[in-house]
């Protein structure tokens, strides 16, 4: 047990390099637990994607198209996460993805997909901090936006600068308010539907309408394929968190598998009970996007008989937005520190201050947040949809490029003849799922802005759909020019570097229960 221990204080202490670093320089803090790494990953993916945008892919692609595009977008998303998750357990690094992706492929994917991820995430502050300035306006009509954007951020700053184990029981508590909506949502949904709400029988009527459940056909279907891309954002944060895990090799495995499945069943569940409560036709589902008084679960609670719901749910969905803004401020932060520690950012954002915290990374990642002050010159709707559309896009970059370093990584470990039983958790039917994921990912990346080129063309539309593309091409061609780095060989590969030993005590223990508390075990780990 002593050597398991050293060895993490070893890795610790340490930089990618094997050189000793400076004391202000030491390794994130390993604060994490195992509940607040599912919680995380959580709060990293239920927020505005579904509590808002839920209602225009329900008008898209009708109540079966949404239906299925979540289920192939959650199909997708698990197979990213056992793809990262195996990396993330061996290596747990802070930034893993960038880190990773100049490991064991190519240094100039390594700097593209980390500057992806960062932007991806601290846009996606922006993103959470308009959203606030839209609920409060709810409110407060007349109160100018930005005041809202400044408060909001400044409580961001303030649940990031300290110990991480605060910032890890500040998001459990958040996500929990989350579940726990989510939760009463379906139940309320079916009592909607079976009429035991006091309201008709509503049954599946509503997949019946003219052009049944799948009225737009598959390009309604694609459509709210990008929408759903953007509700699932933020799950693979588990890779990022691992680095300040306490026990990667029991954590992530468990956010890996337990996370997902809850994600899918509430995701899967609410789409559901949209699609039989609400008729596909109803223009309130578009306008939800930007209107809490119309979102679709006002909508459902009104219809149980609930007018004061659009007052509930703007103060559950505003929770909600603070802390999905605290995930994205947490992984861009770590994303950047990541970058530094690489040399692929400015060296001194690999300070840390007296908590073991990136102060100067998470300022810069706030800085952008800074994004939502253009709610006060133009609608706040538009600007939500502006940041929406370019997050969807770097977060399809993000999950390809996973499993593209993926791949990489299980060729190198092959190669260098490595044990198979050294890693603590092992993607399963490697590589058809990265292989599923690159090629429905890359689909979705070019094919998302299609619309854009249909007549009339406004050349101002296209480069907003394809922004996000844009700016990873140019960085990876950029790098790629300019450093002219080569691919990594499979046999030059490090997979010593930043490892912990597997320790065979603590994979092995098994909790000893009587049967009655191990049943409601899990079923309170599935549901809490």
């Amino acid at each position: 047990m002593k050597s398991y221990a050293a060895s993490i204080d070893l890795v610790e202490s340490v930089g990618s390099s094997g050189e000793p670093k400076p004391k202000e320089e030491q390794e994130l803090r390993r604060g994490l637990k195992a509940r607040h790494i599912q919680m995380i990953a959580l709060g990293g993916t239920i927020g505005t994607g579904l509590f808002l945008a839920s209602g225009r892919a329900i008008s898209n692609g009708g109540p079966g198209g949404a239906l299925v595009a979540y289920g192939v977008l959650g199909l997708l998303v698990y197979c990213v996460m056992m793809s990262m998750g195996e990396m993330a357990a061996y290596i747990p690094v802070a930034g893993s993805f960038a880190h990773f992706a100049t490991r064991f492929a190519d240094s100039s994917l390594g700097f593209c997909v980390g500057w992806v991820y960062w932007a991806n995430w601290a846009v996606g502050v922006a993103v959470q901090v308009t959203g606030v300035a839209m609920l409060m306006e709810f409110w407060l009509p007349d109160f100018p936006s930005y005041v809202w954007s400044i408060i909001c951020l400044v409580i961001l700053i303030g649940f990031n600068v300290f110990a991480v184990k605060g910032y890890g029981e500040i998001e459990y508590w958040l996500s929990a308010i989350k579940i726990l909506t989510v939760i009463v949502f379906i139940i309320v949904g079916f009592c909607v539907v079976t009429g035991t709400a006091g309201g008709d029988y509503i049954g599946n009527r509503n997949f019946h309408l003219e052009g049944g459940a799948f009225p737009n056909g598959f390009l309604g279907f694609f459509n709210v394929l990008v929408t759903a891309a953007f509700s699932f954002n933020g799950v693979e944060i588990v890779g990022i968190a691992a680095g300040e895990s306490e026990n990667p090799h029991k954590t992530v495995p468990t956010a890996v598998n337990q996370v997902f499945y809850r994600i899918v069943v509430f995701y899967m569940m609410c789409i559901l009970v949209i699609g039989l409560c609400i008729p596909y036709t109803d223009p309130d589902l578009l306008r939800g996007n930007d209107d809490i008084s119309v979102s679709p679960f006002t909508l459902v609670f009104r219809l149980a008989g609930a007018e004061w719901a659009a007052h509930l749910m703007n103060a559950i969905i505003l929770t909600t937005m603070i802390s999905a803004g605290n995930s994205g401020v947490y992984s861009s932060s770590r994303t950047l520190l990541a970058l530094a520690e690489n040399g692929s950012a400015p060296r001194f954002f690999t300070r840390l201050n007296r908590w073991g915290v990136p102060l100067w990374c998470v300022l810069a990642s706030c800085v952008i947040g800074c994004l939502a002050f253009l709610t006060s010159l133009f609608s706040s709707g538009v600007v939500f949809t502006w940041l929406t559309n370019l997050t969807s896009v770097a977060g399809l970059i993000t999950w390809v490029s996973i499993s593209i370093t993926h791949i990489r990584f299980r060729m190198g470990y092959k190669r260098q003849n490595l044990p198979m039983d050294q890693l603590p958790y092992k993607a399963p039917l490697f590589p058809y799922l990265d292989i599923f994921v690159i090629i429905i990912g890359t689909i979705i990346i070019f094919g998302q802005g299609y619309h854009t080129f249909l007549d009339p063309i406004d050349g101002a539309n296209v480069v907003a759909a394809y922004i996000g593309l844009i700016f990873a091409v140019v960085i990876y061609a950029g790098h790629k020019v300019i450093m002219r780095p080569s691919f990594v060989k499979s046999l030059d590969m490090d997979f010593v570097t930043g490892t912990i030993p597997v320790d065979p005590y603590k994979d092995y223990e098994k909790e000893k229960l009587p049967l009655k508390k191990r049943i409601l075990k899990t079923i309170l780990t599935f549901i809490i």
